[in-house]
């Protein structure tokens, strides 16, 4: 978890001062968390560029329908949906599919960096493998992977649909979008226990990080403390995040998540 959050970082551009040094980071951290960095530093970026704009949804985003959009779909995308969106599939099946094979495909629009730094990521991984399984043996080697892979991803899911998809969350039309807005009302503050937000380098503070991306990790904590603008959000406890998988359908006009 926390190597994927300096992968997150340095995606950025956040952790170290220098450019340079933030690729290394990001392809080293990268290859251990099975990610790409050219590729997922663009789908991510784009993620950051349309957060909470209904028009724009899609890269780097949970699906998501309005209650209009769902009530007008096919009686197979319903279903689908449906899917999807329950917790079983999402939190266990999804996050191995995307780390596992979707990450091992360029993304829809990558450019020729992107697609090569796919394609030279897939080797470095495979190198790996075939290293770790001849110096362990490949059952030993996926004993040991494919649990971290698995709860990680897991987890990681879990954060990741926490900082966009509850009740409160703010989502708008592209012609009255705002980002500000769609950072502070949008994008929760988990407020986790101490050691629950060390272990995910301070992502709960994804308003801020929304707000300001380029403040890297270890600097959140420090950020919410000193700028009193960022204290009003509303924080997201522990035990009420759980309410979240109920949160299915953004509803327009009540301007709120809800369930089907």
């Amino acid at each position: 978890m926390r190597v994927f959050i300096l992968f997150h970082d340095s995606c950025h551009g956040a952790f170290f001062p220098s450019r340079w040094a933030n690729r290394l980071l990001g392809y080293v951290a990268g290859l251990m968390t099975f990610n790409a960095y050219e590729d997922w530093q663009r789908t991510h970026i784009l993620h950051h560029a349309a957060s909470g704009d209904l028009d724009r949804r899609g890269s780097g985003d949970i699906w998501m329908l309005t209650v209009k959009e769902y009530v007008e779909a096919s009686k197979f995308k319903r279903i689908a949906y449906r899917i999807y969106r329950n917790p079983l599939i999402l939190f266990v099946f999804v996050p191995i599919i995307l780390f596992l094979v979707v990450q091992r495909f360029p993304s829809i629009g990558a450019g020729k960096r992107e697609r090569y730094g796919v394609f030279f990521t897939n080797i470095a991984i495979m190198t790996v493998i075939i290293g770790m399984t001849w110096a362990l043996g490949f059952q030993h080697y996926m004993s040991i992977q494919l649990p971290i892979l698995f709860l990680a991803s897991s987890a990681g899911m879990w954060l990741f649909y926490v900082q966009h998809q509850y009740e409160e969350a703010y989502w708008s039309r592209h012609q009255h979008w705002d980002l500000t807005q769609a950072a502070l009302q949008g994008s929760s503050y988990y407020k986790l226990p101490k050691l629950l937000q060390w272990l995910v380098g301070n992502i709960g503070f994804h308003h801020i990080h929304h707000l300001r991306a380029n403040i890297p990790c270890y600097n959140l904590q420090r950020c919410h403390e000193e700028v009193s603008g960022v204290q009003s959000v509303t924080p997201l406890t522990l035990t009420k995040s759980f309410t979240c998988l109920r949160q299915k359908l953004w509803d327009e006009k009540q301007q709120k998540m809800v369930g089907f």
